[in-house]
């Protein structure tokens, strides 16, 4: 029994995307890239809107291993990168330029992730610019906002999250003449969520989706809206991916932990195939 998602409607191809975080060397990037992508294949499954597109995203050093896998292989799975810089060359130390990452032929990269925050304080100006950076370099955004349990309990649900994306995408524009250039992803992940084993309830991730969307309509048009794949992360596992995805403006997850297990990260990314709640 097939799970109804948004795809079968919108046409949004699911996204799911596994954050690996400072984790796994590139000898370990190897492994479980290539068993990922032979649990799917065993599985036939369907990178297209019959299941969904895999993305992972490796440390840096595990990049160029992880393309030569990928275009050796001719994998179907797909990669980015975890940052960016907003500088594309110079005295930068430690930085990773967009025009690195490009020539690694990253597809997507993660944006404004919490930990970058919180850790390396990372406000809406510099997440802004990191997205332009992006966007240069041809390289999709996946764009991550959320509250903490904090913002929640003042603000509410979605008030911080939209005002994230709204600073993100501030003097970004879509061509009037073709819309479709402009690719953005979009992460919803509440902060309180990621690590702790307690998920939103797909009612709950609906709502702020759903208020993410809006927020993209007004700020870029019907179009983009509904062409932009918006994601749900924070404890997602395979027993409840399902969930999740049938509502719809949710169009994927972005997945922490559960995606350094192959295994049990193919199984989220079949999700189509659970059945249940």
């Amino acid at each position: 029994m097939a799970v109804t998602t948004s795809a079968s409607t919108t046409g949004r191809i699911p996204l799911i995307a596994g954050n690996w975080k400072m984790n796994l060397d590139h000898l370990q990037a190897l492994a479980t890239a290539q068993k990922l992508a032979w649990v799917l294949g065993d599985a036939n499954h369907d990178f297209g809107a019959a299941g969904a597109e895999v993305v992972v995203f490796p440390p840096f050093t595990d990049l160029r291993s992880v393309q030569t896998l990928v275009a050796g292989d001719r994998l179907d799975v797909r990669y980015g990168a975890q940052d960016l810089s907003v500088h594309d060359s110079g005295a930068y130390t430690g930085e990773i330029s967009g025009a690195f990452l490009k020539a690694l032929e990253c597809r997507y990269v993660l944006v404004g992730h919490s930990e970058r925050r919180t850790l390396h304080a990372e406000n809406d100006e510099v997440v802004g610019a990191k997205v332009r950076a992006a966007l240069k370099h041809g390289i999709v955004p996946v764009l991550c906002v959320g509250e903490t349990a904090e913002d929640l309990e003042t603000h509410g649900p979605s008030a911080v999250p939209v005002a994230q994306l709204r600073a993100a995408l501030e003097g970004i524009t879509a061509d009037a003449k073709n819309p479709g250039s402009l690719e953005i992803v979009v992460a919803y992940e509440p902060v309180w969520a990621i690590g702790s084993g307690q998920a939103a309830t797909p009612e709950q991730a609906q709502q702020v989706c759903a208020a993410l969307r809006a927020e993209l309509r007004e700020l870029l048009g019907d179009d983009i809206a509904e062409s932009t794949r918006i994601l749900y992360g924070g404890s997602v596992k395979s027993s409840n991916i399902a969930s999740f995805l049938r509502e719809s403006d949710v169009d994927g997850a972005l997945v922490g932990g559960a995606s350094l297990d192959a295994t049990e990260f193919a199984a989220i990314a079949r999700f189509q195939k659970h059945v249940g709640v």
